[in-house]
């Protein structure tokens, strides 16, 4: 699974003019499940984006996670993220797990972050969603769990 996480000051996403979720300070992750993909690593993503330490503490340092501020978590899917970009100007999307797949993945990751974590909000998979978010910082970074990373 490859995930961008954003710290954010506010965020929300829109589907047409209805708002299906919104979050104060904490974490915009797109999420994107490739083919070889499996519970676990929804499981290890999860608890990486919960325990990342990319908030400030008192001295100014990125040494708190997610959990420490007690901070919103808004879980979006972007299929995108996963494309192979090495070649011409086009993406191929061959590293992509099934829409079936990658909607399964997602309803299970997000199944087990309403178990782990209080605070969190979820983009609809499939979707054409509007994002708008406030970047802090800007602090953006890139985690992944697929087996390709190892």
């Amino acid at each position: 699974m490859i995930s961008i996480i954003q710290r954010v000051s506010t965020a929300k996403v829109t589907i047409g003019n209805q708002n299906i979720a919104c979050i104060d300070k904490g974490i915009v992750a797109l999420v994107a499940i490739e083919r070889e993909d499996d519970q676990k690593d929804a499981e290890r993503l999860l608890e990486r984006i919960l325990n990342y330490r990319i908030f400030a503490d008192g001295h100014d340092r990125m040494n708190l996670s997610l959990r420490d501020i007690d901070g919103g978590l808004l879980l979006i899917p972007q299929f995108t993220l996963a494309a192979d970009t090495n070649k011409g100007n086009r993406p191929s999307f061959i590293s992509v797990a099934s829409p079936e797949k990658g909607r399964q993945l997602f309803a299970y990751l997000q199944d087990v972050a309403l178990i782990t974590y209080a605070n969190v909000q979820f983009g609809q998979f499939g979707a054409d969603m509007q994002v708008f978010l406030i970047n802090n910082g800007p602090v953006t970074f890139t985690l992944r769990t697929s087996k390709a990373a190892h």
